[in-house]
């Protein structure tokens, strides 16, 4: 009896299993993205990984706003769920207002149900870039390059205890203190208390582009004349 025939007894016999179906997935919207103009309008979601000098690996969830450049978290695990995401995002919202657009690559974890669901309770928009298109998430891969390049490749961590640690600080050190020739070359924090929806002419002013127009002098002329008017 060929396979071709068992499957047709099987099918007749109705003792075929049903598919399961594929469990749902966050699809978020894959529309162009314009640049920011205003805090809180984009966020950029990513990891990087690395490990502790005992060999055991750690991940590194990197999130950054892309329009005032500041690293709004580092949280550093062994293992970091979707679950994990929505919670730590949960806690910068609490201390900084919701972003209407979170954008991030197709990743298990961005992809969960957890993600899911967090984004259908706080109606925050979910971008996610075309597979293989790290380009398309080009604030959040410029960001990791710099921390890899800064931290992660010239750091032995000898516990998650001193990753964190050093990842604290370098964090600080990154938004109050590196100016940023994207944002005219302030630092992220000094960036985010100019920011208005007029961000390109900030940064025309800073860079020295649009410079202001030199102050007129008094028209000396005009003024004695009207003193003469009224001694007269």
């Amino acid at each position: 009896m060929n396979h071709k025939r068992l499957f047709r007894l099987y099918r007749e016999e109705k003792l075929t299993v049903r598919k399961r179906g594929g469990r749902k997935r966050a699809i978020g919207t894959r529309a162009p993205m314009l640049i920011p103009t205003a805090a809180n309008v984009r966020w950029s979601l990513d990891f990087v990984s690395d490990q502790l000098t005992d060999g055991r690996r750690f991940r590194v969830l990197t999130v950054v706003d892309d329009c005032t450049r500041e690293c709004l978290t580092l949280v550093a695990d062994t293992s970091l769920s979707g679950l994990r995401v929505a919670r730590e995002l949960d806690r910068i919202i609490e201390r900084r207002g919701k972003p209407k657009m979170i954008v991030s690559d197709n990743g298990s974890e961005f992809t969960s149900n957890a993600i899911l669901h967090w984004a259908d309770r706080t109606k925050v928009e979910w971008h996610y870039i075309a597979p293989g298109k790290p380009i398309q998430n080009a604030f959040i891969e410029s960001f990791n390059g710099r921390l890899r390049d800064e931290l992660l490749n010239e750091t032995l961590f000898s516990s998650l205890t001193h990753a964190r640690s050093a990842l604290l600080n370098w964090r600080s050190d990154y938004n109050d203190h590196r100016p940023h020739s994207g944002l005219g070359w302030m630092t992220p924090a000094e960036f985010a208390q100019t920011i208005n929806p007029r961000r390109d002419a900030v940064l025309r002013s800073r860079n020295g582009s649009a410079p202001q127009p030199a102050p007129t002098a008094p028209n000396t002329a005009t003024q004695n004349r009207w003193s003469e008017l009224k001694t007269g």
